[in-house]
């Protein structure tokens, strides 16, 4: 405990490190800040009573959760950054099916320049589809709709919001810029987080007096966190020879022999394919919330994050697209071309084609019990919903929610490491160090 307070303390020792820390912490700050900032004219006394008659549904509280309660409370961050993500999850399918798009993600950082503002253009589009719908499905319906409600005042509301929306993605791009870890992520992860404790306490008046089964929600959780953390950071190495080169009279390993294996992470999808999934599956669930009077059969079951067939629906999404952002991710031709630019090669394999082949089966194979553990993940809020777990709490048992926590933290984590380690200094850790380093892109998608 002495050394990890140590390490600790050699954070603050490393001035760039600590700068960053602090201006990640200020601009995390302000994006918490925006939450509370209620649209002018909107009647929040009444938006308040109304989320205190427990009229929100499980949609309302899911998007709450990802936008930092900023969703229910009206505010100018509102749409959070969902929008963002939307757009950025479109810009990715572009890049599969529109030459124009590979073309530029091809093209190095001036192609990822062009398609970052690309991206923002769309997320102002999305934005300004939302926001109308926002306060036409959630603030009217709440009878929090000012009384004097003008033309002018939807105008002025709808350009508030989108306003809110840029100005996090801002935040976001300039905490991954100048701060510490990916902004997007962060920002996601701590509108996650300020809802835990909240959901927490809920959950502990709801079970006054029962204090075993907070014990084994609380166990349970952690059981999920750790298993979450085991395959996160789950690789697969395969094994490699390096080519030598001799310096002088001496036979020397080439500087990519310094790494005699091929790390291949059994979650390379990350997150994406629950969000891929639960970005489809919330669509119907948007569509019926406008049809609360004779609710259909299929709208019933769609719209109950709880139920059977929308879980079953949202695991089979999952398997699906973590197959299709695994071959986005990871394409072993290149892999392939680069081990025999280098002079690397599998034991056993044929340098070339033969080696893309083997590290696509191998990718296949691995990706399968990843796709299962994603899905497993994603449908665990229901599970605990059943076990009697409060809705609110049970988001925090899986989905998006743990994911996001845990790779976020982790990659904060790596890249405090590195920091510390580039200045011979120890990990946070002592004996250990924070394995499977993932880049923000791989995280996040964005």
């Amino acid at each position: 405990m002495k050394r990890f307070i140590q390490n600790i303390k050699n954070i603050w020792k490393v001035e760039e490190l600590r700068k960053r820390i602090l201006l990640t912490l200020s601009l995390i700050l302000i994006y918490r800040l925006g939450s509370f900032i209620i649209i002018p004219g909107v009647n929040y006394t009444a938006l308040a009573q109304a989320n205190q008659a427990g009229s929100a549904n499980v949609l309302e509280d899911l998007l709450s959760l990802f936008s930092g309660g900023g969703f229910t409370n009206a505010s100018i961050m509102a749409l959070g950054i969902m929008p963002y993500i939307s757009a950025s999850i479109i810009m990715q399918l572009l890049g599969m099916a529109v030459p124009a798009v590979q073309k530029m993600q091809n093209e190095g950082e001036s192609g990822r320049k062009r398609i970052n503002n690309y991206t923002r253009i769309l997320t102002i589009g999305i934005c300004a589809l939302q926001a109308p719908s926002y306060l036409a499905l959630y603030v009217k319906s709440k009878g929090a709709m000012p009384a004097d409600e003008t033309t002018l005042w939807w105008v002025q509301t709808i350009l508030v919001l989108v306003a809110g929306a840029m100005f996090a993605v801002w935040l976001g791009e300039r905490i991954t810029e100048k701060g510490i870890g990916n902004g997007i992520s962060l920002l996601i992860t701590v509108g996650i987080l300020a809802r835990l404790p909240q959901s927490f306490i809920s959950e502990v008046g709801i079970n006054e007096g029962n204090l075993i089964k907070i014990v084994l929600e609380i166990v349970a959780f952690m059981v999920v966190v750790m298993a979450t953390i085991f395959i996160v950071q789950g690789v697969r190495k395969i094994p490699l020879n390096t080519a030598k080169r001799v310096v002088g009279s001496r036979s020397v390993e080439d500087a990519q022999g310094a790494r005699n294996y091929l790390p291949i992470k059994v979650n390379a999808s990350g997150v994406m394919p629950i969000i891929f999934a639960q970005a489809i599956v919330t669509i119907p669930m948007m569509l019926f919330a406008s049809n609360t009077e004779t609710p259909s059969k299929l709208q019933t079951a769609m719209s109950d994050p709880y139920g059977l067939w929308y879980n079953v629906i949202l695991a089979v999404l999952i398997i699906v697209f973590t197959y299709f952002y695994t071959a986005i991710m990871i394409n072993p031709k290149k892999i392939a071309d680069d081990l025999k630019r280098s002079g690397g090669f599998i034991p056993g394999v044929r340098p070339g084609e033969e080696t893309a082949d083997y590290i696509d089966s191998l990718v296949s194979r691995i990706t399968f019990p990843g796709s299962l553990f994603l899905a497993a993940i994603a449908i665990i809020p229901a599970i605990a919903s059943l076990a009697g777990v409060n809705g609110q709490f049970a988001m925090f048992f899986g989905g998006t929610s743990i994911l996001i926590m845990v790779g976020v933290v982790l990659d904060t984590l790596q890249q405090i490491e590195s920091y510390l380690l580039n200045r011979h200094m120890d990990g946070l850790m002592e004996g250990t160090r924070v394995k499977g380093r993932r880049s923000a892109n791989e995280l996040s998608g964005f």
